[in-house]
């Protein structure tokens, strides 16, 4: 069975699987446009080494495909474990928005996003924020309310900080 670029994407949203404009908008949404462009066939490009000819996504492309089928729909409940660990820091930024606007949706739908991650830099914008310690909640707030708390999480974000800054 061959692996479309489009059936890739599309089985996030298994009713949608055939609509090339949904697609093409969940691919443009998880940042990933550039593949349907680039690839020859475009979303018809075949994904994978397994299969000739294919193409082999590099470690960022499978994560940009991966978010793209999220993309395909708006769940009640969406999980993002490390969703940019391999992705450049521009792509990083930009998805991050692209999820905060996402969450910040869900006020109004009832949908709740839970984004795990070990860069601070980019949970600060989360509306609540729970770090984990020993398998426990250690502390719970806003980025301001645990940066005033001067616990482990400002601790942490300081130390990012200071390490992308060079300090």
């Amino acid at each position: 069975m061959e692996s479309l670029l489009r059936e890739s994407v599309g089985v996030g949203q298994l009713p949608a699987i055939e609509d090339r404009e949904v697609i093409a908008l969940a691919l443009a949404k998880g940042a990933a446009a550039e593949l349907e462009r680039a690839w020859p066939g475009g979303l018809d490009a075949q994904v994978g080494k397994t299969y000739q000819p294919g193409v082999e996504p590099s470690g960022g492309q499978w994560q940009k495909i991966a978010v793209s089928r999220a993309m395909m729909r708006q769940p009640m409940l969406l999980i993002l474990d490390e969703p940019t660990a391999a992705l450049d820091a521009a792509t990083e930024d930009e998805l991050f928005r692209r999820y905060t606007q996402a969450a910040a949706s869900g006020r109004t739908t009832g949908s709740v996003t839970i984004l795990i991650s070990h860069r601070f830099s980019t949970v600060r914008a989360a509306e609540r924020i729970i770090v984990l310690g020993d398998g426990r909640v250690t502390e719970d707030g806003s980025h301001a309310e645990l940066m005033a708390l001067g616990g482990r999480y400002a601790a942490m974000f300081n130390m990012q900080i200071e390490a992308f800054h060079g300090k």
